[in-house]
């Protein structure tokens, strides 16, 4: 998109965002900046300490510093560009502004978010701002975010802020709720690509969360005076197989359409596959379509005859397994750096490893991706192949000696469940031959686990004490590069 207003508001109180923090909102209310209405002017009316104005305002400041105000984000995503409307601010408006954002795990309480424990990355330097304008900034960022600061040189008023970009949500938190989701919401990343006509209302309205509270909010469009029909192209927030639709036509009663088709097709969206046929619609009514056709997509086509409005569309359906990975990467390729070393680490407990793949990025696919976690591994070296030993526990054991998080130690019970249904007479012997791999090559057995039982470890383990050092440790590093493919498909997955 060439204009980054087209992507969805990720700060919008329609989507959940909200004003967390303020250091002075004298004049009026910091909760403003993210009201839905647009910013109107009252002449005469005051309060109590000046002039009413629709917006945040900080007072005169008389000492050297700035004021700022702290978002969270609706939606976490990778940020394309803010409006910081500065509507009726003519003599009180800041000179300058900057945006500064933050990825947090949870929920963060004001005085965290204010505190100087909180690292801020800068997103877009102190820029000019015109009074009483809509000033568009753009912002050139591949990171995912949660939390904004809004920051203002050297006080004043701003009415009004929007910050729009790409959502980007945990889909580990997300599918744990429900694996049944809606695939179009803007919430999990749904976005509109194209539309026939938007002359009275937006097709990104059709997307939103929660009821429609007029008219005004869904697709509306002009009235059709020749042949044809209107229609609207979503991309899906990720693949899957959608399972039933719901057409809401609330609020639009003299001017709804007269009947809906759906159309499904893949990510490159050139061929079209129907979805829902044709059929029929009521004023003011929410309709409920299974879909019974079991075909995965990643783009659907709304069609409404001839013309109209609609207040909302729901596409409830299944993400299949590589609409996960693809989103999974897309997750990835997004993290801040710490994040991304985290989450990398975790697969393999090597911190050169992680920190080098981490600087590959952004990777197109998922084959791009193992291929560079392929290339760092085997050039790593003994050093970095003998740290990621370290974070594996002992074959039959729980915890490993360097080290495991919740999510390393959780995949290393998976690995080895076939192992721990062993009797307590083979896991006996293979605490012994751990010991005595140990003792001889100075590192713990390691073994790609998955579907293999404890016979079959030990029976590994003990051929494999026939090995020379050198010939050992490259079996060992090549067992590891499995175990780390494994989980990189699990972390896409999520």
């Amino acid at each position: 998109m060439s204009d980054f207003t087209e992507f969805v508001d990720l700060a919008s109180g329609r989507v959940g965002g909200r004003v967390i923090a303020a250091n002075d909102d004298f004049f009026a209310p910091k909760e403003n900046l993210l009201k839905l209405s647009k910013p109107v002017w009252i002449e005469d009316k005051y309060t109590d300490r000046g002039k009413w104005m629709d917006g945040w305002e900080t007072r005169r400041r008389r000492a050297p510093g700035f004021d700022w105000c702290i978002v969270q984000l609706g939606i976490p995503g990778i940020l394309r560009g803010a409006v910081v409307d500065t509507s009726f601010f003519r003599g009180n408006y800041p000179e300058h502004c900057s945006l500064e954002a933050c990825a947090l795990e949870g929920e963060a309480n004001a005085d965290d978010l204010a505190s100087g424990s909180i690292r801020w990355t800068e997103i877009l330097p102190k820029s000019a701002l015109q009074g009483d304008a809509q000033n568009r900034l753009a912002i050139s960022d591949p990171h995912r975010y949660t939390h904004l600061r809004l920051s203002i040189f050297p006080d004043g008023g701003v009415a009004r802020l929007r910050v729009h970009g790409e959502a980007v949500p945990d889909w580990r938190r997300v599918l744990a709720e429900s694996p049944c989701i809606d695939l179009a919401s803007v919430v999990h990343g749904g976005r509109v690509l194209d539309a026939s006509d938007m002359f009275f209302s937006s097709p990104q309205n059709l997307l939103m969360p929660g009821q429609s509270s007029h008219m005004g909010d869904g697709w509306e469009t002009k009235r059709r005076r020749g042949p044809g029909h209107d229609w609207v192209v979503i991309q899906l927030g990720i693949e899957g197989v959608v399972r039933q639709a719901e057409v809401d036509t609330s609020h639009f009663k003299g001017n709804f359409p007269a009947s809906c088709s759906l159309e499904a097709a893949d990510s490159a969206g050139l061929q079209w596959g129907e979805m829902l046929p044709r059929t029929a619609l009521d004023a003011d009514s929410l309709h409920r379509f299974e879909i019974s056709t079991g075909t995965a997509a990643s783009r659907v086509r709304f069609n409404i005859y001839p013309d109209g409005g609609v207040a909302r569309l729901r596409l409830y359906g299944v993400p299949t397994r590589e609409g996960k990975i693809g989103a999974g990467l897309k997750w990835l390729n997004a993290l801040a750096d710490g994040a991304a070393r985290k989450a990398l680490f975790e697969c393999c407990g090597a911190t050169a490893w992680a920190q080098a793949v981490t600087e590959r990025r952004p990777f197109n696919d998922p084959a791009q991706l193992f291929a560079a976690s392929t290339e760092l591994w085997e050039s790593a070296g003994k050093d970095v192949w003998l740290e990621a030993f370290r974070h594996h526990p002992k074959i039959g054991e729980r915890k490993a000696a360097g080290g495991q998080s919740a999510e390393s130690q959780r995949w290393s019970e998976q690995e080895q469940r076939a192992a721990a249904k062993a009797a307590g007479s083979v896991l006996d012997e293979l605490a012994r031959a751990n010991q005595a791999y140990e003792d001889r090559f100075g590192y713990i057995f390691i073994v790609c686990a998955s579907g293999k039982s404890a016979d079959e470890m030990l029976a590994l383990l003990r051929a494999r004490m026939n090995n020379d050092p050198e010939t050992e440790l490259r079996v060992a590093a090549g067992e590891q590069a499995k175990i780390t493919r494994l989980r990189l498909e699990k972390m896409l997955e999520r």
